[in-house]
């Protein structure tokens, strides 16, 4: 999946032009079909392997500080090779974008559509895609606008090929004459320019103060140099690349025999707009600036009825939360547009729903697996949805609101309860589940909850807690897996630390499962393999956010005591939280208190832990083998001195900056000593002068 091109470009590039002006669809559908068939896996091509090189060639030269040492003739023919197949490439997208505004058979509108998808995968040469008339026209074919692109299709062919070949032939004159001038030249020279190896990467189209690209003129003047091709390297965003699409379980050419007619169009064109999208900032910009977001709108509405879905869907909702994941004012828009709405007839629609009551689905046993392409729609859904509400969490829903995400949340049980064809699949729609569930209001959440008891259910106090008990297998193979804990884990500790404050019986439960009643106190908290050991694990992880959440949830299923906490974690393991709510002196119950829906139950102890209670240490939570006594043998004496010693040794840590002596304020946080002092004569002053004043009052009356 990302191999690199290493070879020449298998693409005569020439002889496509001479096809299109001779009107030879033939001749350019097979030339198409061989590039495409060689280059359908390959997504990242060479230019990022050549930089990565050069840069590793530069950082062995400093190392090694070989001063006389030049680039092999091999090495430089590798790179001149590159550079062509960079030109070949950005020419073939100038040429493909040109030809496709024209009249084109539909069988050959697919072939050269998928070629530009191809295309498009290169960050390198995305300068013609990003002009306003080429998003326009790869829009149109998408189905997303109406809008002609431009005029410049009308313009005599014969130049603008003849333009093409030009360039072509003028980059390779350049070519032989970079090659002469790099013969003569020295690695060493090289390291003064210092920008040589990495200039190209670092060129990029955002300098232009211009704010329509069009006004460069990608297909004005075609006579380019190849440092001007580089300059299509263009605004560039990094996100997390994920695996392939698994729906697309066909070969290509299969895939092609399949679809047919429009509905393949629009999918290729709908692939080349996400691949643009994805990889320039500027695509995005004229992807808001252009009002394309309305028609995608539209289309993702339309799709909804149809039945069975289209093929074309899944990209629709790909590019709707690739577009609405990097342009806020989309993601403001698509809300404000009645998006929730939408989307929730979606996800309706891919989990085929009937309702039971008003918050409530039918959820069957008999139903099949959710499958491989509605799984992946549905995950589709769930992203965006979390994109256009995750800023909702802490808000007041009004009624509208609050009865629109409740539906939400009832057909979100659905996504946790049901299962897919693949283990896999189950998982993954799970943990976006459990993402959108931690944006969406808390007291949206108690749907969830509201659902009928069955015979087989889990329950707590007479409530449902099948969901909850879904959501604790969950975070529990999470913890097993130990893999991307920040992103996988904390949504998860999060929703259930905020259901627990929420509601009683959420929290009743899974504490049962948390922290049962301690009985073997002979271990550590934090030793063994029980789900609340791994918790207590986490509460010292090197990450501060997978440590506070770990924490946060066993001290809300403590109900927020701080002496139950420590009973149950240890004070070394419990420090960092009481030091961040400010409870290292033990009293109150944390900020977050008055919000937790607690019972006033006592935490009974068992019989095992009553009898070695007095011998606990709270330090490490567990009962300790008795050491021998240190001072044995010792006289007075020398116990005195020992004592010194040890002032002596802290007082030198103290001067050299080692250690802080600090202590504990009035607010339980901890604070320096000479804070404290400070304080603490503040407070005799300000006591000494009340006295003084009610004495003097005293004496007058």
């Amino acid at each position: 999946m990302g191999s690199s091109v290493r070879g020449s470009m298998d693409v005569d590039l020439e002889g496509i032009i001479q096809c299109i002006k001779q009107g030879n669809e033939n001749g350019v559908q097979t030339q198409l079909q061989e590039f495409n068939k060689e280059f359908a896996q390959c997504f990242f091509f060479d230019a990022e392997e050549r930089d990565r090189r050069k840069q590793r060639k530069l950082e062995e030269f400093k190392k090694n500080k070989v001063r006389n040492q030049t680039i092999s003739d091999s090495d430089s023919d590798e790179y001149d090779q590159e550079d062509r197949n960079l030109i070949v490439r950005q020419n073939l997208a100038v040429v493909l974008l040109r030809f496709i505004r024209t009249e084109v058979k539909s069988h050959l509108l697919r072939v050269s559509l998928r070629t530009l998808r191809i295309l498009s995968r290169d960050k390198k040469i995305l300068g013609p895609f990003i002009t306003d008339s080429a998003l326009l026209t790869v829009a149109k074919l998408a189905g997303l606008t109406t809008c002609d692109a431009s005029d410049e299709a009308n313009d005599p062919d014969t130049d603008f090929y003849d333009n093409i070949i030009a360039s072509l032939t003028e980059a390779k004159v350049l070519q032989c004459q970079t090659d002469e001038d790099e013969a003569n030249m020295e690695v060493g020279d090289q390291n003064e320019e210092g920008c040589t190896f990495d200039e190209d990467a670092k060129s990029d189209i955002s300098n232009a103060n211009s704010g329509d690209l069009d006004s460069l003129s990608w297909l004005g003047s075609h006579r380019t140099s190849i440092n001007e091709m580089h300059r299509g390297s263009i605004h560039q965003r990094v996100l997390e690349r994920g695996r392939r699409d698994r729906r697309e379980s066909k070969m290509e050419g299969e895939e092609e025999e399949l679809d047919a007619g429009e509905e393949a169009q629009r999918k290729e064109a709908m692939k080349v707009l996400c691949n643009v999208v994805y990889n320039s900032v500027w695509a995005q910009e004229r992807f808001s600036a252009l009002r394309l977001m309305s028609g995608l709108v539209e289309r993702v509405s339309s799709s909804i009825s149809c039945s069975p879905p289209s093929s074309v869907q899944f990209y629709e909702l790909r590019l709707m939360f690739l577009i609405t994941a990097l342009r806020p004012e989309l993601r403001t828009q698509l809300q404000q547009g009645g998006g929730v709405s939408i989307l929730n007839a979606a996800l309706e629609s891919c989990l085929e729903v009937q309702w039971k009551d008003q918050y409530e689905c039918v959820l069957s046993p008999e139903v099949p697996p959710i499958s491989l392409e509605a799984s992946q729609r549905i995950i589709e859904i769930l992203k965006i949805l979390f994109n256009i509400t995750c800023s909702t969490h802490r808000q007041e829903p009004g009624e509208n609101d609050a009865a629109l995400y409740r539906h939400l949340v009832a057909l979100l049980r659905l996504c946790l309860m049901r299962k897919c064809v693949l283990p896999d699949d189950t998982d993954e729609l799970q943990g976006h589940t459990v993402n959108l569930l931690s944006a969406l209001p808390l007291q949206c959440l108690d749907v969830l909850l509201m659902v009928p008891l069955e015979t087989d259910s889990q329950q707590c106090h007479g409530v449902n807690m099948d969901c909850v008990h879904t959501l604790m297998l969950f975070m529990e193979r999470r913890l097993e897996s130990g893999d991307k804990i920040k992103e996988k884990l904390t949504p998860i500790l999060n929703l259930l630390t905020e259901s627990c404050r929420a509601h009683r019986e959420t929290r009743r439960y899974i504490r049962k499962y948390v922290l049962p009643p301690l009985r073997d106190v002979s271990h550590r908290p934090e030793e063994g393999s029980t789900l609340k050991s791994r918790l207590i694990r986490l509460m010292t992880h090197l990450d501060t956010e997978v440590k506070h959440c770990a924490a946060d949830l066993i001290f809300v299923l403590c109900k927020e005591n701080v002496s139950r906490f420590v009973k149950y974690t240890g004070y070394g393991n419990a420090a960092g939280l009481l030091a961040t709510r400010g409870l290292l002196g033990g009293q109150g119950s944390g900020t977050s208190s008055s919000d937790g829906q607690y019972s006033s139950d006592s935490d009974s102890d068992t019989e095992e832990y009553r009898q070695v209670k007095d011998r606990i240490n709270p330090v490490t939570g567990r009962v300790e083998t008795e050491q021998p006594d240190p001072m044995e043998g010792m006289t007075e004496e020398e116990k005195e001195e020992e004592a010194k010693r040890l002032i002596t040794l802290f007082n030198k840590l103290a001067r050299d900056h080692f250690i802080h002596a600090v202590g504990i304020d009035s607010d339980g946080k901890m604070v320096p000593m000479s804070g404290l002092k400070e304080d603490f004569v503040t407070e005799e002053r300000e006591s000494g002068s009340e006295n003084d004043r009610d004495t003097e009052e005293g004496e007058k009356n």
